[in-house]
């Protein structure tokens, strides 16, 4: 399903996720939306989902990039379930290039504009269930 409207937006999000445009990242979260940062780690709302990708741009020494690979977008109503492959580039501590995918699952809601917000945003799907 690569030609759903989700694809587009995910794909705008993942550039502002790369060039640490974390203030225009926003636009794409409900109010209300959850980030997994990790296993048992959430952060929710706006504000605390900036302030975690800040801190995971740090993390990676500002050199994380993201891409998208295979996607399947479920609709059901005003919401839609995304499975997709997440593609994550950085650099490690010791300086060496790392690639790492996940199988990512996003929930995303519809507005009454017709705007596709993300709800819930985890990159690592069902590997929680593996911690």
């Amino acid at each position: 399903m690569s030609d759903h409207p989700l694809k587009a937006l995910i794909e705008s999000a993942d550039r502002s996720i790369s060039a640490k445009d974390f203030a225009g990242l926003m636009r794409f979260y409900t109010d209300d939306a959850t980030l997994v940062v990790k296993a048992g780690m959430y952060a929710k709302g706006k504000d605390q989902i900036r302030k975690a990708f800040e801190a995971i741009s740090a993390h990676f020494q500002g050199k994380l990039k993201v891409r998208q690979g295979r996607m399947e977008v479920i609709e059901g109503g005003d919401t839609a379930l995304v499975i997709m492959e997440t593609w994550l580039d950085a650099v490690d501590e010791s300086g060496i290039a790392t690639s790492t995918v996940r199988r990512a699952t996003y929930v995303f809601r519809r507005d009454s504009s017709g705007t596709w917000l993300c709800a819930v945003d985890n990159s690592y799907g069902t590997a929680l269930l593996d911690s």
